[in-house]
């Protein structure tokens, strides 16, 4: 991402010294980065959890059973994969699907996705 790309899309909490996180604007989603984002059984969770959600979660409400950093590595994938936008809220970092951007420049591939990760969650008796 260059450095005029990663000032398009930027999100912070409002006010003085609020933490900003650079997300790829929308022209700027890769198809490989997004299926290779989608590709790990542990990213694939969070985006599980957030499309049910339909809101925003924080990082702590979405357990995942690996350590904080890993968890930390994995959000950092999606977000600049495209997949997820994330916002501090004072200390809180919100975590939401983009799913505008997604099914605008992949119709029906978000859907699916969600559609055969729960045929399978289901099958394996995961959830």
């Amino acid at each position: 991402m260059t450095a005029t790309s990663a000032a398009a899309r930027v999100t912070a909490a409002p006010g003085v010294g609020a933490r900003v996180l650079a997300h790829p604007a929308r022209e700027e989603i890769r198809i490989e980065a997004v299926l290779h984002a989608l590709s790990d059984p542990m990213r694939l969770r969070v985006v599980r959890e957030l499309a049910a959600a339909e809101d925003e979660l924080t990082c702590s409400r979405i357990e995942l059973p690996v350590s904080k950093s890993t968890t930390t590595h994995h959000f950092r994938v999606l977000r600049e994969s495209g997949i997820v936008s994330q916002t501090y809220r004072g200390t809180a970092k919100m975590n939401g699907l983009r799913r505008d951007d997604l099914d605008t420049l992949f119709p029906g591939l978000l859907d699916a996705v969600l559609a055969a990760a729960n045929q399978q969650a289901d099958r394996l008796g995961e959830d």
